[in-house]
């Protein structure tokens, strides 16, 4: 749908913020979200040895339990959207933090393996919603001339909430003597571990209380003067917030829904620019990234590290993930999204193959021998941080930038969920493929980097300093 209204003149682009902290306290608040997204993908980590040791189930089985949670982030990713159109972007945040809080909860208190699966399954339903809410909402309320700077709040909160739960779960271990089943406060130390996300998931939602609703929601369901009011408090007094709600409501009745169909065409059912999308989703995952945020203390457990050292990597690692989303978010606007992303293609594949060779040399005394052993750490860290420095942020900015825009929110929708359902099948393989040939299964993810330094060059087009209509 397309309106013959001539669209006002912006007026937001030299809006500036009376009180910039308390813009940055609302996109802070909204990101909490993100950190909850970050804390509760990967605090699984400290859990999983004793899961397979409490429940005695074997590799497949534990996957399955670890992997579940994705089920429910696909679902929340997946209705987050139109939930949020409906009942506003502050209500859903609400939601998001009660299911966390539950989902804490219950993981920390489980009856059965049944039920631990249930609560892995709710706390991912917050995920998805988080993922798809906290980035609309910080676009939605930060001035235009701070959008990229607040937007990317969502990212490092994301990265800073791994890193909290390793650390979390570190200190925690070391307080139970090293034993993931040691006993804290009356329970196991993996379920302290796990319940200790309730303390953020209360947070966030005390904080949603604490920030205004989106002016683009509030405009949506006929309440103009509190979405004036809103534009007042984060653009400042000096915006003209007339021609603001104008633009605003001019662009809401421009607005084309892109749907399913809008997408099929071409030789493969999508058309080509989709599958590129999908493509870089795919290939984000099947370098096998999240096996370094679930199962980071299990890999090096199972080549002879201490637990307790296990957990500290785990920390480290989570460090150098914050440093490579630090510089990716200095260098993405002034390299460029292409060049970025093919050197940490380059990168990653150094990182996984150096681990695939040291995998592959045998135990002595249950351990890997000594060089192998600082290669393969030192080569993880490598590895996480080139794929933090380029595709752990690149991706999710061609995302948003590459599709045309009658397709773009639908598109995304269908890149977004190929990126739940491969990062679905890396977690769910990893253990039964470790337990077949640990060095074989890092062998396959040097094959994805490898083979995705030919696909950028082929199929991905650079969108630094393109606008989006440029996008066709």
């Amino acid at each position: 749908m397309t309106s013959t209204t001539q669209a006002p003149q912006s007026a937001a682009g030299t809006a500036h913020p009376d009180h910039l902290g308390h813009v940055i306290f609302i996109a802070a608040a909204a990101a909490m979200g993100g950190f909850l997204f970050g804390y509760d993908s990967s605090v699984i980590n400290g859990a999983v040895e004793a899961i397979r040791s409490r429940y005695d189930i074997g590799s497949a089985a534990l996957a399955q339990v670890i992997a579940v949670a994705l089920i429910g982030c696909a679902i929340g990713a997946a209705t987050a959207g139109r939930t949020a159109d409906r009942i506003g972007r502050i209500r859903c945040m609400q939601i998001a933090a009660v299911l966390f809080t539950i989902s804490a909860v219950g993981s920390a208190l489980p009856f059965d393996l049944w039920d631990r699966a249930l609560w892995r399954i709710i706390g991912g339903f917050a995920i998805g919603m988080a993922s798809v809410i906290g980035p609309a909402y910080i676009a939605e309320v930060a001035p235009p001339a701070y959008r990229g700077r607040l937007g990317s709040f969502q990212q490092a909160a994301i990265v800073v909430g791994i890193a909290i739960s390793q650390l979390v779960n570190w200190g925690l271990l070391n307080a139970a003597g090293g034993d993931q089943r040691g006993k804290l406060m009356g329970l196991e130390a993996w379920q302290v571990m796990l319940g200790v996300m309730v303390i953020p998931a209360v947070l966030y939602g005390l904080l949603s209380f604490a920030i205004p609703e989106s002016p683009r929601f509030l405009l949506s369901v006929g309440k103009r003067e509190r979405a004036r009011a809103i534009l007042e408090e984060v653009e400042g007094k000096n915006a003209d917030l007339d021609a603001r709600v104008a633009e605003i409501e001019h662009a809401m009745k421009s607005e084309h829904k892109s749907t399913f169909k809008d997408l099929l065409g071409g030789s493969f059912f999508f058309k080509p620019i989709v599958w590129i999308g999908i493509g870089l989703s795919v290939f984000q995952q099947f370098v096998g990234i999240n096996v370094a945020f679930y199962y980071s203390s299990t890999l090096w457990q199972s080549v002879g590290v201490d637990p307790t050292d296990s957990f500290f990597y785990s920390f480290t690692t989570s460090i150098i993930n914050i440093i490579g989303t630090v510089i990716a978010m200095i260098f993405v606007d002034r390299v460029g999204r292409k060049p970025l992303a093919l050197i940490g293609s380059v990168g990653m594949v150094v990182g996984l193959a150096l681990e695939a060779w040291a995998f592959s040399y045998d135990l002595v005394d249950g351990k890997l021998p000594a060089t192998q052993g600082w290669i393969a750490l030192i080569a993880a860290h490598v590895f996480v941080l080139f794929f933090a420095l380029s595709w752990g942020v690149v991706v999710w900015v061609f995302l948003g930038e590459m599709f045309p825009n009658r397709i773009r929110a639908a598109a995304l929708g269908v890149a977004a969920s190929a990126q739940w359902i491969a990062n679905w099948a890396i977690t769910a393989s990893f253990p039964s493929l470790a337990d077949w040939n640990l060095s074989g299964t890092y062998v396959i993810y040097t094959v994805f980097a490898a083979l995705s330094i030919p696909f950028v060059l082929k199929y991905v087009k650079e969108t630094k300093g393109k606008s989006l209509e440029e996008m066709g």
